[in-house]
């Protein structure tokens, strides 16, 4: 090798090298001299701004809660309204207040309360120009839908397994026709004419899984991410699990959230986990409508009825095929690690880090309430 091509060699290779080794031993160094070592982890990469990250932190957690206290006292501005709307049946025709009760349901449970929190995070000016990139269609399309069987076993066999636990606990205390009724599951009220259930299957299969996504996997699961992705599923998860006001709801959509913020982490999108929810939604709306054509017929429809039965049992049999296919799915599951993005905090002290938050203590007790049948309403009505 000539004395030109060694010098070259030299200069591009031996001497950047040598620069980058001493720039990381004079970190390392500095983290021996400030008290920092790594004791395994690159603590050192995080350090200067973990308290500012800390105080960001905090910060998110306010506006989460604050933005949850939102929600609830829309939902029962909703119910408040609905039930006024109702009452003008006497003046108006039935179908007409139908109507008027979904778009007010629809506007206070839904689009007040979602535009509200986009403004305390700010999502319009964050996500302008970005909404085909958030909705965009993930590379493997099939196979992040073919999570679904999974998906579904694990909500609603975690529906099924809060039944039975809840029944062997209380059986035998007192009260329990009240906290039956607490833990039946959320029966839907069937619509007695086609306008009410048209628009009932629209708020489930289309309403729902649109906003409620956004809401949580987008705004809120985006708010939290950037402090470690697995906080972010597993709070919007607690968070959505909250919002549907049911005891007997908490547990499976709880269940159900982590699923889908999984999807969410792993496409990148709100394409799948949106049509993942609706077709979730779609076959409790299936249900809904076989039930609805058996009131209006007067239950003396044996074809509806015995469709009824099929559709109930297929529903069961999805059930146990989807906890097969979760429980399948386990040893592949703990062997992927999601990215932990503030490695400084531990995922159980960022959780306890929000529901110390004066907000979210707040939206706890309003959460509470809702849980429990309005109980702290009608103790303060009382």
């Amino acid at each position: 090798m000539s004395r030109r091509n060694s010098d070259s060699l030299i200069k591009k290779i031996i001497i950047p090298c040598s620069n980058r080794a001493g720039d990381l031993n004079t970190k390392l160094m500095e983290c021996k001299m400030t008290g920092t070592e790594n004791n395994g982890q690159n603590n050192w990469i995080n350090e200067p701004h973990s308290e500012d990250k800390l105080r960001d932190y905090k910060g998110v957690c306010v506006k989460l809660g604050f933005s949850m206290c939102i929600y609830f006292i829309c939902r029962l501005l909703a119910g408040f309204a609905a039930s006024y709307v109702g009452s003008l049946i006497s003046i108006f025709n039935e179908s007409l207040v139908s109507l008027l009760v979904t778009f007010t349901v629809i506007l206070f449970a839904y689009v007040i309360p979602l535009y509200l929190t986009a403004l305390i995070f700010k999502s319009f000016s964050k996500y302008r120009g970005n909404y085909r990139e958030l909705y965009k269609k993930p590379k493997k399309l099939a196979r992040s839908f073919g999570t679904f069987p999974a998906m579904y076993g694990l909500g609603q066999g975690t529906a099924l397994l809060t039944l039975l636990v809840m029944y062997l606990i209380l059986r035998n205390m007192s009260g329990q026709s009240y906290i039956e009724e607490l833990l039946r599951p959320t029966v839907i009220e069937t619509p007695t004419n086609i306008v009410s259930l048209i628009g009932m299957v629209f708020m489930l299969v289309v309403i729902a899984p649109v906003f409620e996504e956004f809401w949580v996997r987008g705004i809120m699961y985006d708010a939290l991410r950037p402090y470690g992705t697995g906080t972010a599923i597993l709070i919007s998860s607690l968070l959505f699990g909250l919002m549907h006001g049911s005891l007997y709801m908490l547990f499976y959509t709880t269940a159900f959230g982590l699923a889908l913020g999984y999807v969410r982490y792993a496409t990148d999108s709100l394409f799948t986990v949106t049509i993942l929810h609706a077709i979730v939604n779609s076959i409790s709306a299936g249900a809904l409508l076989l039930s609805s054509a058996l009131l209006m017929t007067n239950e003396e429809n044996k074809l509806i009825n015995t469709l009824y039965i099929i559709y109930l049992l297929a529903m069961l049999i999805m059930v146990v095929v989807g906890v097969v296919v979760f429980l399948s799915k386990i040893p592949a599951i703990r062997k992927y690690r999601i990215e932990n993005e503030w490695p400084g905090i531990s995922p159980w002290k960022k959780t306890a880090l929000f529901f110390v938050s004066i907000p979210v203590i707040i939206m706890m007790v309003m959460a509470f309430n809702e849980l429990s049948g309005h109980w702290l309403i009608n103790l303060i009505r009382s």
